[in-house]
């Protein structure tokens, strides 16, 4: 017996949202996502077919799409019929209305958000409903892209970040015979315009259910809008479904061009580099060659935004600036980036020139520090150092015009510390502004590029890169550090990876209502819904 029927048959004995447990639930939605990815690798679409079929029927995996869709942020922004899920009974309820026969999608609520570089972003939201069937087909596709994905893309995938695709710029162009030219590459309105006929003809998965998802349609200002073309920017599986439509471009690139040309495909969602020896090779050979591949897919290259250049004039690539010089490869943080992150420090002090020293500085700490730890990757302590600078004079503006009246030196005391050699430090007797210069830059280690996180030989790989990433996010956090190393970073309820992502909860194992103390003797760390869970049951009993 499969073991999804295995699960469903223990699912029988579940009555209530918090009767589920979770540890055996995820092992079997696990487990078989594990075949579909080694059915994937070895070309056995049949049984990758069956497969799926089986994991999106059972009732493990839809209580596992059900608890993904109403843990993450947008858990309590609705769609179109302004409904959340936020109760235990909602969300029980919700794991039984899962079921592809007779499924229709409602519209998409669009609304628009900003741009890092100006202009607004359209933003698709469905309805609960809709996420939590497109988190249920995911759990089956995942696996599939996962195994036949470009080795260098590392956009929405499980194990790979930003750092990762620096990281590869820095070993493709940093050696003595390292290629000499970049292709810089931007996909014109990739997301809008991806062809909906070649979605249905090539991606694994139901097409009926692919093809109603895409023709969904969208509400604006109380009008339908009908969807021609384009994945919906906010659905859950259609990150996902980009990356299907852009795998093969590094293979394509490989099996055209001769290694002596030098040719490095590099990819982060829609973004990416392709270097090369010559600019010839680039102008007359990998351009074609992508023009071509797009094309068939209704994607174009955006013509001001994809150019040519040499390694040693630079090139902007994820809010990294990167140049040779000599034998040294330079990556700092753009230009255009620091101005950005500069501009929304100062933006936000405008907003707190009322507010308190201890508002202040929980405002701008997570902006800071969010923004310092994406850059630590590369060569940032001059430009940390710098904008520290700058960041200490915009808060002696915001100081002086609080205290018009008084002196310099009574408003230095009053808001600057001095620590050993360090001076202007902004902060008071409990809280303090996080410094730039503060943050530890180091070089970072790649994730292994045919890495496979559905592959059981990789597991304990991307588990060691997982505790390394928690350690460092948990820096200063000495409490909630030492419970999480003390669990091997598991939750003790589901045997879940307790991560950044997933958020946490202190648990008292007897609570505090009962006598129960703060010694880390009584406390673990636990996800949010195993937390609300254990307080359910016990509230019952």
């Amino acid at each position: 017996m499969d073991a999804i029927s295995n699960g469903d048959v223990a699912s029988a004995s579940w009555n209530a949202w918090h009767t589920i447990p979770w540890a055996s639930t995820f092992r079997n939605v696990r487990r078989l996502q594990t075949r579909i990815a080694k059915a994937a690798e070895n070309d056995d679409w049949r049984s990758v077919r069956r497969l799926q079929r089986l994991l999106v029927r059972s009732t493990t995996a839809k209580a596992v799409a059900v608890r993904r869709v109403t843990e993450n942020q947008g858990r309590k922004t609705p769609g179109v019929d302004g409904i959340t899920w936020s109760t235990p009974t909602e969300k029980w309820q919700a794991i039984s209305s899962l079921d592809s026969r007779g499924y229709r999608p409602k519209p998409l609520r669009r609304i628009h958000i900003p741009k890092a570089h100006g202009g607004k972003r359209p933003l698709g939201i469905p309805t609960m409903k809709d996420r939590t069937m497109q988190a249920l087909y995911w759990l089956a596709l995942d696996p599939v892209a996962e195994s036949k994905g470009d080795r260098n893309s590392y956009g929405f995938r499980s194990g790979r970040s930003t750092a990762d695709a620096i990281a590869q710029c820095h070993n493709a162009l940093s050696r003595k015979h390292s290629p000499e030219w970049v292709l810089e590459g931007d996909i014109k309105g990739c997301f809008d315009n991806i062809s909906h006929d070649w979605l249905v003809r090539n991606v694994p998965m139901d097409r009926q259910v692919l093809s109603r998802w895409l023709k969904a349609g969208y509400v604006e200002g109380r009008r339908l809008f009908p969807t021609v073309a384009g994945t919906p920017q906010g659905g859950i599986i259609s990150p996902t479904l980009a990356n299907l439509v852009l795998d093969g471009v590094e293979r394509l690139l490989q099996d055209n061009l001769p290694r002596r040309a030098k040719v490095n495909f590099i990819r982060y969602a829609d973004d990416f580099v392709v270097t090369a020896a010559s600019k010839d090779a680039l102008e007359t050979r990998v351009k074609p060659l992508l023009v071509e591949f797009l094309a068939e897919r209704g994607l174009s290259l955006s013509v001001t935004k994809t150019k040519v250049t040499r390694a040693v004039d630079g090139f902007d690539f994820l809010g990294w600036h990167v140049r040779r010089h000599r034998q040294f490869l330079r990556m700092v943080p753009s230009k255009s980036n620091a101005k950005a992150f500069y501009a929304k420090v100062s933006s936000r002090l405008h907003e707190l020139r009322g507010a308190s020293q201890d508002d202040v500085i929980f405002a701008l700490n997570p902006i800071i520090r969010g923004w310092g730890n994406y850059h630590r990757v590369v060569h940032a302590s001059h430009e940390f150092a710098r904008l520290d600078y700058l960041i200490t004079r915009a808060l002696w503006r915001w100081a002086i015009r609080r205290h018009p009246m008084k002196g310099k030196r009574w408003i230095k005391r009053r808001y600057f510390r001095c620590e050993g050699p360090r001076d202007w430090l902004f902060q008071t007797d409990e809280y303090s502004l996080v410094r730039l210069s503060r943050i530890h830059v180091g070089r970072y280690v790649k994730v292994r590029s045919d890495a496979n996180p559905y592959d059981p030989k990789d597991e304990p790989y991307f588990d060691e890169r997982l505790m390394r990433r928690m350690r460092e996010t948990l820096q200063g956090r000495r409490k909630l550090y030492w419970l999480w190393n003390q669990q091997d970073g598991e939750c003790p309820v589901c045997a879940g990876k307790i991560t950044k992502t997933t958020g946490w909860h202190i648990h008292h194992k007897v609570w505090r209502v009962h006598g129960g103390t703060d010694q880390l003797s009584n406390l673990q760390v636990l996800h949010p819904t195993c937390h609300a869970q254990l307080h359910a049951r016990a509230t019952a009993g």
